[in-house]
């Protein structure tokens, strides 16, 4: 390896590192920035399939403008509301959760196991279960303070896009091929933005139907949860099955709570595995190694947010590597190959 190679790495490293700082001490702007744009392109893509109605563009852009303001605030209010009053009630819940473990004790006991009650009692408590829940819930409803900054930045961003084609026609008007890139680039994240909002929104309404079946309290609060922490990779099923599950077993009996979580299991399972692959496709798959450090990278650089937007950033990034071909080896050691198959279609 030659000198100006290695000094060419250490530029590099040393740029990124500045970057990374830089962002880091930027956060609450960059990620008002990164959700503007992640929303508005979810909202062109929508833009553009009520035009093909022949729906006229200022129309369908009012219109969606208005239900992404109307579904955003409507989740605020639920999610305030609902947790306020849950909060009020945990006392009631960690009493009944008390009872519980007595009898739980109890039934030991009379079997000849020695249990100490009370250590069990101090340790086990209700709120604690739910501290790091609550904290994320939060931070969300902290930041929809900013809300309106959000949406004047997506309204914005909707109406630079067509000024925004024109000048990179004009940039790469010499090179056909980088304008190509872009576009496959655009392409495929309006694509994974779109799935992955929808089977979020599936996932939260599956949820929500299936604790009202089960009479567990607050369910809509809870599908807004797990649609919301479907945006999480590993860690966000579990943490959002938390609270159903420990309600359902203080307030149900323990038969239901073994069959919720087989249906929370059933639902994450049958989106994450098998709707989202068969819409996004095998190449926009990340690999787990890389979901698990992108969620610990992005959480330190973003905060509790960029937990949410650990995977759409680093998607955006494989993505990018991946619509070039010089960088396109970086994309697929970023993948989840499973099979020559899904080599294959790198390479098409």
């Amino acid at each position: 390896m030659s000198t100006m190679s290695i000094k060419n790495y250490f530029f590099y490293f040393a740029s990124l590192v500045i970057i990374i700082a830089g962002v880091k001490a930027a956060s609450e702007i960059v990620i008002i920035l990164f959700l503007s744009i992640f929303i508005a392109s979810i909202v062109s893509t929508i833009i553009k399939i009520l035009e093909k109605k022949f729906i006229p563009k200022f129309i369908a852009y009012l219109f969606v403008i208005g239900i992404f303001i109307l579904i955003s605030l409507l989740l605020s209010y639920i999610i305030n509301i609902s947790l306020k009053d849950f909060l009020t009630n945990i006392p009631i819940y960690e009493k009944k959760l008390h009872l519980v473990i007595i009898d739980s004790v109890a039934f030991l006991e009379n079997y000849g196991f020695a249990v100490d009650k009370q250590t069990i009692l101090e340790a086990l408590s209700f709120s604690s279960f739910f501290s790091f829940t609550t904290n994320i819930i939060g931070s969300i409803g902290s930041f929809l303070s900013k809300f309106l900054l959000l949406v004047i930045g997506i309204a914005f961003i909707l109406a630079e896009s067509k000024s925004f084609e024109k000048k990179l026609k004009i940039i790469f008007s010499k090179n056909s091929k980088k304008l190509e890139h872009f576009n496959l680039f655009s392409q495929n994240i309006q694509k994974y933005f779109l799935v992955k909002t929808t089977t979020s929104f599936l996932t939260g309404f599956l949820i929500s139907i299936s604790l009202i079946f089960f009479e567990v309290d607050y369910p809509i609060l809870w599908g807004v949860i797990a649609m919301l922490f479907n945006f999480i990779p590993v860690v966000g099923s579990i943490i959002a099955a938390i609270p159903a599950v420990l309600l359902s077993f203080v307030t149900a009996d323990l038969n239901t709570t073994i069959i919720l979580i087989i249906v929370y299991v059933f639902i994450n399972i049958f989106i994450s595995n098998i709707l989202e692959p068969k819409f996004m496709g095998k190449e926009l798959g990340l690999s787990p190694l890389i979901i698990f450090f992108s969620l610990i990278f992005w959480g330190w650089v973003l905060g509790i947010v960029g937990m949410f937007l650990a995977v759409p950033l680093t998607m955006t990034l494989k993505i990018a590597f991946n619509s070039n071909t010089n960088t396109r080896w970086i994309s697929i050691f970023m993948s989840n190959i499973g099979s020559k198959k899904s080599i294959s279609t790198f390479f098409k």
